[in-house]
């Protein structure tokens, strides 16, 4: 509030008769009046300055640090109003919110050294009514005269405070100090003091929109980077400074035409002509590494319409397809801790799979459909250095041979279009090959090449490019005397079984099936919301009695319907709609028809449930439909 002038001794009248009188007349400013009738309430010495609040050296340094942004533009304004200051004797503090002074800037306030003020608090419970307190209570610029501060010492001369207010807060206090009665030009000090005001909040406010933009520009997967012609980078975020460094860049402003080789026949050299590019996946060759992106280049024009620098922003292709895979939900489903089971030989097995999980070598698991491959493939994904990469899984047994190699390494459409295969989808993280033993015999010899050389090159292109996957392959037949026949890879075979794990069927493990069963519903009820049921004794007993030719999948099929069907909270025999009991322990069904036709049967002929109760692909299912001379019901 800025204030016309008024007479001294009056105001000094009314000063005494309060504090001398307790009467408080009403020509007092009434802002004032509620200040002082405050800080004779507080009992605050109104004679001399009393000690006061102050932070410690440290704690100094430290507030001053966090607001160097602040300081450090006010010593600018500052430096260019220096000698009107110094003119009329004249003393500037800066307050942070907490009204702690953060520096003292020209002649010393309260006539003492800068030292001894800056960290001071001067609050109004410190040194009762200034003009410090009344600002920073109605948020507005207020001139309080000499007379009418608490501190009888302090009333030489007059004061003038300006809150800094940022997003509806008082975030600082700039405040004017004269250090003697000399009548100020008031109306030159008001316009220094509101023009400091407005520049400080002006440059703040800024200062914290940079700031955010630099932060959100630094969290997003996109490198940004201002060009100006002739390819120095004025501008990088924080992954175009990583891409700059690891490319060799040799100073804080590189030219790109040092560090990209094939410039000129990027985006943006044409961009600096007026081309716009638009999402244009691109090939970055440098000196230590080749980057494939997708980029955006926009040119930016100046006052003359020509363009004097560009826009660009790239995407790293690998980044890309992590966040795909995350996004359709290439993530482990399962961990190791989900496999259960109380049986001597499972338990080792599951140590073996967590040490395996750890050493980043390819995996081979080998066992019967149904035993749990997959599950554990998902635990080992998830128990690696690799669980935040995506878990890539192809079946191999889910589409015609032909088709495997496009599938796995991708294929060039046409000179517009290139599509990823899954091998490239994987990288970073790990791809499971499911019925790995499907593979034809060039395209596994193609991918043993690809993982030895840790590059790719599309079907129909000549590319090269950098791959980091581990495998995880299964496979339900032996796998090594396969290839010592020669109907499988033996390179491959040799890169996949680095390690092995042999699945357990579950006949092996009778044990453990009421302890698998009880596991499966807490993860229906889980997975449906709903309230978990009680697996009765002697429908565990009556489980354990079956032979389960599907192994753990079949199990979990039985369970699930068991579950549903069951009204009350326990499961009893009754409830569940066991399959024909004969023992299939010594034959599979992929080898012996007879054994088919039976799981056929108990799957009541449905193509679904029996692809559920066997853990494979319908397609695998009409391939033996076929070979087993059977038709589909």
């Amino acid at each position: 509030m800025i204030r016309e002038r008024r007479s001294k001794g009056k105001l000094e009248s009314y000063y005494h008769q309060f504090v001398h009188e307790g009467k408080m007349d009403p020509n007092v400013h009434p802002w004032v009046a509620e200040s002082w009738q405050r800080s004779a309430a507080n009992h605050i010495a109104y004679e001399n300055m009393p000690s006061l609040t102050r932070l410690s050296k440290a704690e100094l340094a430290e507030r001053q640090q966090s607001h160097q942004t602040a300081i450090e533009y006010l010593q600018g304004l500052y430096q260019d109003v220096q000698e009107h200051f110094t003119r009329y004797n004249l003393s500037l503090l800066l307050l942070d919110h907490e009204c702690y002074v953060l520096k003292s800037y020209a002649m010393p306030f309260f006539q003492k050294t800068p030292g001894e003020v800056a960290g001071a608090r001067l609050t109004e419970e410190d040194i009762g009514t200034s003009s410090i307190s009344i600002a920073y209570e109605h948020q507005v610029p207020f001139l309080l005269f000499g007379p009418e501060m608490w501190i009888e010492e302090c009333q030489t001369g007059d004061a003038f405070s300006a809150p800094i207010i940022l997003g509806g807060q008082t975030r600082y206090l700039l405040t004017l100090i004269s250090a003697e009665r000399e009548a100020l030009p008031y109306s030159s000090v008001a316009a220094l003091m509101l023009s400091m005001k407005y520049a400080m909040e002006k440059h703040l406010d800024m200062q914290a929109k940079l700031a955010a933009c630099q932060a959100i520009l630094d969290a997003v997967p996109l490198a940004v980077y201002h060009i100006e012609p002739g390819g120095e980078v004025t501008y990088a975020n924080k992954l175009g400074e990583e891409r700059l460094e690891a490319a060799g860049a040799p100073h804080k402003r590189p030219s790109l035409n040092e560090v990209v080789l094939n410039y000129r026949h990027t985006p943006l050299y044409r961009g600096f002509l007026g081309i716009p590019s638009y999402n244009k996946e691109v090939t970055w060759i440098t000196p230590t590494k080749t980057y494939e992106d997708i980029t955006t280049v926009v040119p930016l024009y100046g006052l003359d319409k020509e363009v004097d620098s560009v826009l660009a922003v790239s995407l790293p292709i690998e980044d890309l397809r992590n966040m795909v895979a995350h996004a359709v939900g290439y993530t482990a489903r399962y961990s190791l801790a989900s496999m259960v089971g109380e049986d001597e030989g499972f338990v080792s097995l599951k140590d073996k799979a967590a040490r395996i999980a750890r050493s980043g070598q390819a995996v081979l698991l080998q066992g019967e459909p149904g035993s749990g491959k997959q599950r554990l493939a998902h635990g080992i994904h998830q128990a690696s250095p690799r669980a935040g990469g995506p878990l890539i899984t192809l079946k191999c047994g889910d589409m015609p041979p032909e088709m495997l190699e496009d599938e796995l390494f991708g294929v060039n459409i046409s000179a517009e279009e290139s599509r990823t295969g899954k091998l490239e989808l994987a990288n970073g993280g790990t791809l499971f090959l499911d019925e790995v033993e499907k593979l034809p015999l060039h395209t596994a010899a193609r991918l043993a090449e690809s993982l030895e050389h840790r590059r790719l090159t599309r079907i129909g292109e000549e590319v090269l490019r950098p791959i980091d996957v581990r495998i995880i392959a299964a496979c339900d037949s032996d796998l090594k005397r396969l290839s010592e026949k020669g109907i499988f890879s033996e390179s491959l075979y040799k890169l996949v079984s680095k390690s092995i794990i042999r699945m357990m069927p579950l006949r092996a493990r009778k044990d453990d099936i009421p302890v698998l069963a009880r596991h499966i519903v807490a993860e229906i009820a889980g997975q449906h919301r709903m309230t978990s049921k009680e697996l009765a004794p002697e429908a565990a007993e009556f489980l354990m009695s079956y032979d389960w030719p599907g192994n753990v999948k079949q199990l979990q099929g039985v369970v699930e319907q068991a579950f549903f069907n069951t009204p009350g909270e326990t499961i009893m025999p009754a409830n569940i709609n066991l399959p024909g009991n004969k023992s299939l322990a010594a034959a599979t069904w992929k080898e012996d028809r007879e054994v088919f036709i039976e799981a056929w049967k108990s799957a009541g002929g449905n193509i679904s449930r029996l692809a559920n109760m066997l853990n494979v692909s319908r397609v695998t299912l009409y391939r033996y439909l076929k070979k087993y001379g059977l038709e589909k019901e």
